[in-house]
């Protein structure tokens, strides 16, 4: 069941949202070469702290037995699309890093996600971080004219492949609220799925929605870990993500810094 939100329950998601804004702003300035991706995971967790908001990723298991996720963010460095465990790499000049992150206050959840360029990158890799966040981009913007997801999906997947990417489809966005994950399921793709299981963007609806784009083919694969998900050829992968509601006024970004709202003009 699709659960919208009330306005109050939306400004209420709007705290939560600033504070992953906050500690994606966090991240932004300590990623750079010689840190650790242990030390951005370290810094976050005491900031969520610090102003008593729950993380959400750190002890989330993938499925009965397997292994919980030990941080609370995602650190996902070049062939790594999403879920990289923080721990002792050391960033170095030319990588790209994902870095995903999402906490609970007040009983309301905010997740996003940002790729960064670690020092001076190679043009291709830029390209692949301008054309994911302009993805996301062009998804919150179509939220605002379109009647169903299913119309955003087919701009995003055609926006992507225009520019000579593939859009990762093992993995899509969701709802959100009280609950990381709640019903829909987001993907950033036309699928037989999404044709039978369309909705509304209907004032009241708030979802997470994260392209990931792969230089590459879209396949991905599970390394040994259990968590972290990589290209299956080897070829970089970008990530973008915000939580964004439905208003009557038009989308609203709450995982921004100044709440942004989509220009949805023609």
């Amino acid at each position: 069941m699709i659960r919208l939100k009330t306005e109050r329950q939306i400004n209420q998601m709007r705290e939560a949202g600033k504070v992953v804004a906050r500690a994606l702003q966090l991240v932004r300035r300590l990623a750079r070469p010689g840190v650790t991706t242990a030390e951005l995971n370290r810094a976050v967790e005491e900031f969520y702290a610090s102003v008593g908001a729950e993380p959400l990723f750190k002890g989330v298991r993938s499925g009965p037995g397997k292994p919980p996720f030990p941080a609370v963010i995602c650190a996902s460095v070049n062939e790594q699309v999403v879920h990289g465990i923080p721990g002792p790499y050391v960033l170095r000049e030319g990588d790209i890093l994902s870095v995903d992150t999402g906490c609970r206050l007040d009983g309301w959840c905010a997740d996003a996600a940002v790729t960064l360029p670690i020092g001076k990158i190679s043009p291709a890799d830029r390209k692949l971080i301008e054309v994911t966040e302009a993805t996301l981009d062009l998804a919150i913007r179509e939220l605002g004219r379109c009647r169903h997801w299913s119309q955003v999906a087919r701009k995003m997947e055609n926006f992507v492949r225009r520019h000579g990417f593939s859009v990762v489809e093992q993995f899509v966005g969701h709802g959100i609220g009280r609950q990381m994950h709640e019903e829909p399921q987001v993907p950033n793709f036309v699928s037989p799925a999404l044709r039978r299981n369309d909705f509304r963007l209907s004032p009241g609806l708030v979802l997470a929605i994260e392209p990931m784009v792969n230089a590459g083919t879209p396949d991905v694969r599970l390394t040994e870990d259990h968590w972290t998900v990589v290209t299956a050829d080897g070829s970089r992968s970008a990530h973008f993500e915000h939580t964004v509601a439905i208003t009557e006024q038009g989308p609203v970004v709450l995982t921004s810094l100044d709440g942004v709202e989509a220009t949805t003009g023609s």
